[in-house]
């Protein structure tokens, strides 16, 4: 069922009372520690990637060292994180791609698809972006009728980008 631009707008502006610090709850203070950050979370908890990063970024406190890190060693701190041996690789060779590339190439860095760079565009960047972070956000979605049902983020994304005004696209 399609919803009019005003019931987007009532069901967006509901949210935002129900929701009114809806905030990116991975703890960061440079833009490319969002960007590992995300790829931790990747079947894990934001909760234990903020008990894992403090340490990570105090051993490798630059993207220059991440860049320069020893997978193996990335591996210790990220253990935890679950599927530990890619994410070490992920964020090493992110790291370095970094440092060689610019951020509008982000989907061109391992682990990163396009959850990952709305999230990144829109906390970091502002750019408005939909963020169809999991099955939860396409599930709800498709309940309150802002989407088909779709099961496909690709498709979910760009159902929301249809209905959702530019000013609000960040908010899911």
């Amino acid at each position: 069922m399609r919803k009019t631009p005003e019931q987007v707008r009532a069901i967006v502006e509901e949210l935002k009372v129900l929701y009114p610090d809806s905030l990116c709850s991975l703890q960061y203070e440079k833009d490319y520690e969002l960007l590992f950050a995300v790829r931790l979370a990747a079947q894990c908890t934001d909760e234990r990637v903020n008990k894992v990063t403090p340490a990570l970024y105090a051993r490798f406190p630059t993207l220059e060292a991440l860049a320069q890190a020893d997978v193996a060693e990335v591996e210790g701190y990220v253990h935890s994180t679950g599927f530990f041996r890619a994410k070490a690789r992920d964020i090493v060779l992110s790291a370095q791609m970094l440092l060689r590339d610019t951020m509008e190439e982000l989907l061109k860095l391992p682990g990163v698809g396009r959850k990952t760079a709305n999230l990144i565009l829109g906390d970091v960047y502002h750019v408005p972006g939909v963020v169809v972070a999991d099955t939860h956000c396409i599930r709800i979605t498709g309940l309150l009728g802002l989407t088909d049902g779709s099961k496909d983020p690709g498709k979910v994304e760009q159902q929301l980008r249809r209905v959702l005004p530019p000013e609000e696209s960040n908010n899911f």
